[in-house]
Order: structure tokens, then C-alpha cells, then sequence
């Protein structure tokens, strides 16, 4: 358990049948030396008694906007708190936070800080994956907000999928991460990021490509912003790309559009992550009118396309950090370690596309990190967010590294 002595923290607990787990987060959190103030909105106390965050909490209860006794409670509660923690976070708090909304005490506490915030989305798999969700979780976080989970596992209900509340151990080691200065530890830096799978033109219809939908890539970038990045994002799916603050998208169709893309904007980065699945070869030639099937199979020579990766290995900038991505169906380790040699990257996420819930159009994935010091990393299943935090933080420390090595500080 880390030292959160001395800090206030507002723990927030929504309407969720998740509401039970919020009873050991302030648990863990005064344990850990917080004076914890809780705020139930009507839709918690449905799951749980105001009557047991009395008895843990560092003080009671409070629920109305129309205490008597704290004629403005949002105002103290926002500007004295030095987190605010949102534990379970719904769909529909979510979306009240994104638009501004005040509807109950919580909300108006959440708009009335500029203490950090925490939210521990849970909800069903339909609901979290729901367009309009995740484009609120996105907007939230490229805003500053600390996002936690949700995890993959068995939901209310009896179903396994994406929205489980994340671990209480793993909530208040985000609250001590962000109050150590962890959440903006990319502010003042660049990251680069693929995304997508490039589409090598046949004819006008017709092309050769690749069932990467972006989700990973789009990931990563979103993670980056809300972390303080500067964010380019070269992606072949610009319209599936976030629109949040922070992000710039830079809309590419083919191998060769990203090699020119990626040339052109790596020498400003400070990390560039390679997230996209780039076509090896592509057509030497492209008909200028649709192919007929009735004139029989076409016959389609290919030739090589610019290997972006192992371009960057060899004209990096000095301290980039350089991270390329294996999705692989066999020898895992093996070839993603061949590879991270071959490219000159300092780091390589591995997955198994033919596992369960992983690789190309999940919202899951679970990948292995290989750095260029034979440092190994696994992270099991988890969402594609949870995923780039795992791959932004190993990045970081090959950062850190480096500089000490070379006696220079950030």
C-alpha cells in the first residue's frame, strides 16, 4: 500500500451494481492515509448503504446539493479535494462529465475542481462499447481525466466480456500514480502513431490489404494526449480516428503515402510508435478501369514497399524512442524478437492474432513487450487502452533509460 497521507480525496460512487467494490477503494484509500469524502448519487444508494461509507470514510455521507449545513457543497468539495475518484463510473456519468451537465451533487462537484480525476468506468459490454461511450471516454481523457479499466471478465449477469470494474488495488494505485505527477508525463513531448491497415490499389475497386481496424493505434493515441503528448496520428482510417483535443490526425491510404507521412513527421518526435499493419508489397502496376470477372483472373505482379520501420531503426534522431508492433500467428517470441533486431526498434509489441478476444477489430488484446535490452513484459488480456498504457509506460522507462545512461535529464 503507497503513502496517500494527509490528501483529500472525493470518492464518487454512481449507480452500478459495481457500487458494491467502491466500499474497498475507500477502504484501501484511507488505509493508505487519505481523508476520503464520499459522494453517493441516488442511483449508488440503490447498491449501498450511505451507512457504510460513514462508518470508513473520513467523513460522511453526503448526497444533496441542498445540505443546509454546506450551502455550497460542490464548490468545498471540488476545491478541496486533490483527487477526485468516480468509482463506478456509468455510462450516463460519463456523458453528464463530457457535456457539462450538473445534475447532482457529484456532477457539480466534478465541474467545480481543477483537483485530477479518476474514473472507473463498469457497465455492460453492449453499453461500454457502445459508440457514443467511447467517444465520451475519449473526449474525457484527452481532456486530463485518469481513465481505470474496465477489465475483461465475468459481468453481472452471468456473461464474460469488457466492463468489469477494474481492481480496487488497481484504482488507488491510479490515484497515487496521478497525485505523484504520473497522469501528464508525457506534457512537452511528441508521439507519433500509426494506425490501421494500408490498402495497396488493384484498380479502381478493387485493392490488397489487411483486417486491422485502427482500434490499437487510435489507443495509443488517445492514451498519449490524455498523458500530456503532443499527438500526430497517421492513420488509414481518419474517420474511425478520435476528435479529441491534443490529437492531430493525418489521414494516409497506402504504404507509400505512410512511409512519405511518417518521414516526414518522425524527425520532430519524441516516440514514434509504429501501430499500423503496413503492406509488405503492393502492385507494380494499377489498371485505371474496373476488372472484370469475366475477363478471367487477373495476373498481379507485386514488388516490395518501403519497410517504414526499419527506415526509422536506421535514421532516428538522437534520445526517439522507437516502438514497432508483431502480429503474428506463430513463434511469438521468436519472430517478434527477430524482428525488433532486424528493425533497430528499441521495443516490439508482440500479440497472437488467432487467440480468443485479441488482435485485429477487438476492443481486447493481449500482447508481449520485447525491449531491445532483453527486457520481457507480459500483459494479459485487457482493453485496448489498458494495453497502451502498458505500452506508453514500457516506452517511457527505455526513455529513461537511455538518458541515464547518457547523464541527461528530462
Amino acid at each position: 500500500m503507497g503513502d496517500l497521507t494527509g490528501r483529500r480525496i472525493v470518492l464518487g460512487v454512481t449507480g452500478g451494481i459495481a457500487a458494491y467494490k467502491a466500499v474497498d477503494v475507500c477502504r484501501r484509500l484511507v488505509d493508505a492515509g487519505a481523508h476520503v469524502a464520499p459522494v453517493l448519487t441516488k442511483g449508488a444508494l440503490r447498491f449501498v448503504g450511505a451507512a457504510t461509507f460513514d462508518a470508513l470514510a473520513s467523513e460522511r455521507v453526503q448526497t444533496s446539493l441542498w445540505d443546509e449545513q454546506n450551502p455550497i457543497p460542490h464548490t468545498r468539495l471540488g476545491q478541496g479535494a486533490d483527487a477526485i475518484v468516480v468509482c463506478p463510473a456509468t455510462a450516463r456519468l460519463l456523458s453528464d462529465y463530457r457535456s457539462g451537465r450538473s445534475g447532482d451533487l457529484l456532477t457539480a462537484t466534478l465541474l467545480a475542481t481543477r483537483a485530477p480525476v479518476v474514473l472507473c468506468p463498469a457497465m455492460h459490454t453492449e453499453m461500454w462499447e457502445q459508440p457514443a461511450v467511447q467517444e465520451n471516454v475519449q473526449v474525457l481523457a484527452a481532456r486530463g481525466a485518469e481513465i481505470v479499466g474496465p477489465d475483461v471478465g465475468r459481468l453481472a449477469g452471468g456473461d464474460m466480456g469488457a466492463g468489469r470494474l477494474a481492481a480496487p488495488s488497481a484504482i488507488v494505485d491510479a490515484v497515487e500514480r496521478v497525485l505523484a505527477g504520473g497522469g501528464r508525463d508525457l506534457e512537452g513531448r511528441t508521439v507519433l502513431v500509426t494506425a490501421g491497415g494500408t490498402r495497396e490499389p488493384i484498380c479502381p475497386v478493387r485493392y490488397i490489404g489487411n483486417r486491422s481496424s485502427g482500434k490499437q493505434g487510435h489507443a495509443l493515441a488517445v492514451e498519449a494526449a490524455a498523458r500530456g503528448a503532443k499527438v500526430l496520428c497517421v492513420s488509414t482510417v481518419p474517420r474511425g480516428a478520435p476528435d479529441v483535443p491534443g490529437i492531430e490526425v493525418v489521414g494516409v491510404d497506402t504504404a507509400a503515402e505512410m512511409a512519405e507521412a511518417v518521414q516526414r513527421l518522425a524527425p520532430g518526435a519524441d516516440y514514434v510508435l509504429m501501430a499500423a499493419a503496413v503492406a509488405d508489397f503492393r502492385p507494380v502496376g494499377v489498371a485505371d478501369q474496373k476488372m472484370k470477372k469475366a475477363d478471367g483472373p487477373p495476373e498481379i505482379r507485386l514488388e516490395p514497399t518501403t519497410d517504414i520501420l526499419a527506415e526509422l531503426g536506421r535514421t532516428r534522431t538522437p534520445g526517439q524512442v522507437i516502438v514497432g508492433f508483431a502480429a503474428e500467428t506463430t513463434d511469438l517470441r521468436q519472430n517478434a524478437a527477430a524482428k525488433l533486431t532486424a528493425k533497430g526498434a528499441d521495443l516490439i509489441v508482440a500479440n497472437d492474432v488467432t487467440a480468443p478476444d485479441t488482435g485485429f477489430d477487438h476492443d481486447t488484446n493481449a500482447v508481449v513487450l520485447l525491449d531491445a535490452e532483453g527486457g520481457e513484459a507480459v500483459v494479459p488480456l485487457a482493453g485496448k487502452r489498458q494495453i497502451a498504457r502498458a505500452v506508453l509506460d514500457a516506452a517511457i522507462d527505455i526513455r529513461h533509460r537511455h538518458n541515464a545512461r547518457n547523464g541527461e535529464t528530462e
